[in-house]
């Protein structure tokens, strides 16, 4: 069984109320060959909510903020561990995560600028995920599984 991010789904969690829905991972869903879940909406955050990026600062400290400068990093965090507890217990060994997200992105996400410009680098869940010993993936790795 896979975890999947909630918004490949179809299910309208995103920042702006929207999803990213991938009609193969939603299928998956269906069937129960994975489960959806949505770090952030786990953490309490609400839909919508402000748009954020993973934000490092002069220090190198990582925090996730939104463009007006709201500090979002303990409910991310939060979430990134209730998903990652989940996942446990289900016993996940596969995860696939919505691409760029501060959340779930892995490999490459937004740079913190909020300009569109991407960088290398993994969101919390990911990360999580895979210190833990998960394997990440995104919506545009399906070939690869």
């Amino acid at each position: 069984m896979y975890l999947v991010s909630s918004c490949l789904a179809g299910v309208n969690c995103r920042y702006n109320g929207s999803n990213s829905e991938n009609k193969v991972i939603k299928e998956w869903v269906k069937e129960g060959k994975a489960i959806a879940i949505c770090p952030e909406l786990i953490a309490g955050l609400p839909t919508p909510r402000p748009c954020c990026e993973i934000v490092i600062n002069k220090s190198g400290n990582k925090k996730i903020a939104a463009k007006e400068g709201q500090d979002f990093t303990k409910e991310f965090i939060e979430g990134a561990e209730k998903a990652l507890e989940i996942a446990k217990i289900i016993g996940i060994k596969k995860a696939i995560l919505q691409s760029k997200s501060p959340t779930c992105g892995y490999g490459i996400i937004y740079d913190g600028t909020f300009s569109g410009k991407l960088k290398e680098g993994n969101g919390l869940a990911a990360e999580l995920f895979i210190k833990n010993g998960i394997e990440v993936y995104t919506e545009n790795d399906l070939d690869k599984l």
